[in-house]
């Protein structure tokens, strides 16, 4: 089943009993990225009185009811993240606290629809597992490889020059096999695949 990422950041504000909450669904590549991305929203919105995440990404996803009765809205948003089939993204929302208390229930809901209604309109982009493949080639060789490369829009990622030449690609991790034939073809049975560095 395909995964989703989003083009871009998306947000919306909802209102709900004077407590403001600010959903944003932002496409991240890591942890790394979605923790460099909450502190940001931490220094843009000081006076919050929280910031609940969900983090989808691969192995390395997470929650966080920052504070917010357990279970309220970490696993609600993850939920939402889910339910579109979405990885590779951090959904975070921003709270400020409007003096009346929502319930267990209706912190639920609310934390379910800033999100769901920031995802309403998102433009969805399948993601594509990437993968690197090292070809070893002769300089003879090069010229027709570095065509290939280019005419199936793949990305050379490295380039090394000793007795040979050692191209690193960047392509769709489902095209690997299809590549090493087809580059076996244009060299000929020449190019070597070199597994480690």
């Amino acid at each position: 089943m395909p995964t989703y990422t989003l083009a871009s950041t998306v947000s919306a504000e909802l209102e709900i009993r004077k407590s403001r909450f600010i959903g944003l669904a932002i496409p991240v590549d890591g942890r790394e990225a979605a923790m460099a991305e909450l502190r940001r929203l931490r220094n843009e919105h000081p006076t919050a009185t929280h910031v609940c995440w969900a983090l989808l990404a691969g192995g390395q996803s997470g929650m966080s009811d920052d504070g917010e009765p357990s279970g309220t809205a970490g696993r609600p948003i993850l939920e939402v993240l889910r339910h579109h089939d979405l990885d590779g993204v951090l959904a975070a929302v921003v709270r400020y606290y409007g003096g009346v208390k929502l319930g267990a229930g209706g912190l639920v809901r609310a934390y379910t629809d800033a999100i769901a209604s920031a995802l309403q309109n998102a433009q969805r982009v399948e993601r594509i597992a990437q993968a690197r493949l090292i070809v070893e080639v002769s300089y003879a060789d090069e010229t027709r490889v570095r065509h290939w490369i280019e005419q199936e829009q793949h990305t050379l990622a490295d380039s090394r020059y000793t007795m040979t030449v050692r191209l690193t690609i960047q392509l769709p991790a489902t095209a690997l096999d299809a590549a090493r034939e087809v580059l076996r073809d244009l060299t000929q049975g020449r190019a070597g695949f070199p597994e480690h560095e």
